[in-house]
């Protein structure tokens, strides 16, 4: 029976600190499903349907992993629904660990079979983060080396389109 993970995230955008942790994860199990879902206490820069473009390319070379889109539900009822047995949560610092400490067990109170995974990125990503890239480049920063080429063109593409408004 092969093991089963979901990985959830806004990915706005899809960093080399996601990848690190996604690769992490295809280390422990056979198949990965990275859950692309909105979350309403975030301000997205790419819209749902360009996260799922950008992240399907960038995953789009490693065996056992898809990309799926979360509209809407609970993500432990997504969990079960696809027979995931595992969440992967990326966690870079101690504030991380406490948010998803709580939501990890109040998934396991809604679908008692499933097992958040907390996993650390390589220590050249515990400082990256969506937001901070997010904000370099619609500023003209470099963010090279810390996304997928696809992923920059789509921000340099952003970054003109929000500059002609």
């Amino acid at each position: 029976m092969k093991s089963k993970a979901i990985y959830p995230g806004t990915f706005d955008p899809f960093t080399n600190g996601h990848l690190d942790v996604l690769e992490r994860a295809l280390n422990i199990f056979d198949e990965v499903i990275v859950v692309i879902a909105e979350n309403s206490q975030k301000h997205a820069l790419f819209t749902i349907e360009e996260r799922e473009v950008m992240t399907k390319e960038v995953t789009g070379e490693y065996p056992g992993v898809s990309v799926e889109v979360l509209q809407k539900g609970l993500l432990a009822d997504y969990a079960r629904q696809v027979g995931a047995k595992a969440i992967v949560r990326g966690v870079r610092q101690v504030k991380d660990f406490e948010y998803e400490f709580q939501i990890s067990l109040f998934n396991r109170q809604l679908y008692p079979d499933v097992t958040t995974v907390f996993l650390m990125p390589n220590v050249k990503y515990t400082y990256v983060a969506s937001s901070i890239i997010k904000e370099v480049a619609m500023l003209g920063g470099d963010v090279s080396k810390f996304v997928h080429p696809c992923v920059l063109e789509m921000m340099h593409k952003k970054r003109e389109e929000l500059n002609q408004k």
